[in-house]
């Protein structure tokens, strides 16, 4: 399952996200089945980058109603990515 693009789904822009910019880390919402070795070989190959490393959380869908009609919405996971000293990801800063 090793296509960059299909495990790196999105970057994360949210204010905490913004605030680990300062310790080098970004956040990136990933594909659920994709593995820490997958993810840190993604990221590597994506941005041109080193990274140090990877912490992932999974999060579940949440029960949502409209009215009558009950739902829930999707789950996803989430990657905190940890780059080695001196890198930067160009395209994700301000």
């Amino acid at each position: 399952m090793f296509d960059p693009r299909k495990i790196i789904i999105r970057p994360i822009l949210s204010e905490k996200a913004l605030r680990l910019r300062e310790y080098n880390q970004y956040i990136f919402e990933v594909a659920k089945e994709a593995n820490k070795i997958d993810i840190k070989r993604a990221v590597e190959e994506l941005f041109k980058v080193k990274v140090e490393k990877v912490r992932t959380l999974n999060f579940r869908g949440k029960p949502k109603r409209m009215g009558i009609f009950e739902g829930r919405t999707s789950s996803w996971k989430k990657a905190i990515v940890t780059l080695k000293k001196g890198e930067r990801i160009e395209g994700l800063e301000r």
